[in-house]
């Protein structure tokens, strides 16, 4: 069977079940924790793929890598998992259940690079100005790069808002270049 087909289907399981209970945001962020802990930490991978290791060690290391004090939730997922020796695709259930839930929640992810650091008034502004395009709700990742000189870079779903010096000047040159 294809991973991602079993991936979803746990994912859309654990979803239902988190709204069920009115604790998806709890479980979203414990997936997104546990898939961070998957690229953090390559040898989680190894580890709970090891036949060698006991179900009861695989359960703790995959509640230590859903963060502290992890909900029940959580943890009967993980054991549902391990019983059905499934574990092979704990990283893949994460990520599904992460993107099933921006999806269901009208979650936008964005990024907004600048040249230097910029207030928390300015961030909440660009952040306002996707909400208000996207009529969802946005989570903002903000990046320092001076390479781009100055201006900004605004990123969310498919959009690209390219105003940086950087950008602008390359363009000149490439206009006096024809």
């Amino acid at each position: 069977m294809d991973i991602g087909v079993i991936s979803v289907r746990y994912a859309r399981a654990l979803l239902k079940s988190a709204t069920d209970q009115k604790q998806e945001e709890k479980v979203y962020q414990e997936m997104m924790t546990i898939a961070k802990s998957y690229l953090e930490v390559p040898q989680l991978r190894h580890t709970i793929d090891n036949p060698m290791l006991s179900k009861d060690k695989k359960q703790m290391l995959l509640q230590t890598a859903a963060g502290d004090n992890p909900s029940e939730l959580t943890k009967s997922f993980i054991q549902l998992v391990l019983k059905e020796d499934r574990e092979n695709v704990m990283q893949f259930m994460a990520n599904s259940y992460v993107t099933l839930f921006r999806k269901q929640k009208n979650v936008i992810r964005g990024k907004l690079t600048t040249a230097a650091r910029v207030s928390a008034e300015t961030e909440q502004k660009m952040r306002q100005m996707v909400e208000s395009k996207t009529n969802g709700t946005v989570e903002f990742e903000t990046e320092v790069n001076p390479d781009i000189i100055g201006g900004f870079i605004l990123e969310y779903d498919t959009y690209r808002m390219d105003a940086s010096v950087k950008t602008q000047l390359n363009n000149i040159l490439n206009t006096l270049k024809k």
